[in-house]
């Protein structure tokens, strides 16, 4: 999954990447190694204790003031993180959370009712609504809201962003995305379906 997300990265231009590793991390770091063999520059945040997506950003050494992207790793998407930045840019943003509709449909029919007298019936009702997808931009200003080596996740740091006056908007994807912690979806993952390793849709 991560070679996935690089390697989609790499082909719309980015060449420099660091990875937040903790448990196992020594894995990640001798399969990438310092990136050459992908051709692109890897670095490693090496967190002491579990610091959460944003905490682990208080590690990172940043060289100048442009707005960095920021994905799980767990998330397989062929997003344009290219547009994204576009997004975060034009709206002056200082945190860009991409989103993306999702839809629970009920398996019942559902009863309303004010008090004990039934108003009306819905049969099997799908209930809209946006989610957190896993994938952000993120300004370099925002970065000093978190404490070093305190853990953080990314809602928190959006709204201390918001509490400081900061800009914070949603960027609604509608590429296809694929959060791999359910099993069922782990496997889809797995077996290939999903995406193929340039990050296109099959």
């Amino acid at each position: 999954m991560l070679e996935h997300i690089i390697m989609r990265a790499k082909s719309q231009g980015f060449n420099k990447f660091s990875i937040s590793i903790n448990y196992l991390g020594s894995m990640i770091e001798d399969y990438f190694e310092d990136g050459a063999k992908f051709e692109v520059d890897i670095s490693y945040l090496k967190e002491e204790s579990a610091l959460g997506t944003a905490g682990s950003l208080s590690l990172l050494n940043l060289r100048n003031n442009h707005p960095i992207i920021i994905t799980n790793g767990d998330v397989l998407t062929n997003i344009n993180y290219l547009d994204l930045l576009d997004f975060h840019s034009n709206h002056s943003s200082s945190g860009t959370m991409a989103v993306q509709l999702h839809e629970i449909q009920n398996p019942y029919g559902v009863v309303e009712m004010k008090g004990v007298d039934i108003v009306s019936f819905k049969e099997k009702p799908v209930t809209r609504s946006y989610i957190n997808a896993g994938v952000y931009a993120i300004s370099p200003s925002s970065l000093t809201l978190l404490e070093p080596q305190q853990f953080c996740d990314m809602p928190t740091l959006f709204t201390r962003i918001k509490n400081h006056k900061g800009k914070v908007v949603a960027y609604p994807m509608h590429e296809q995305w694929l959060d791999v912690g359910r099993p069922e979806d782990l496997l889809k993952a797995n077996n290939g379906n999903f995406f193929n390793v340039t990050g296109e849709s099959e």
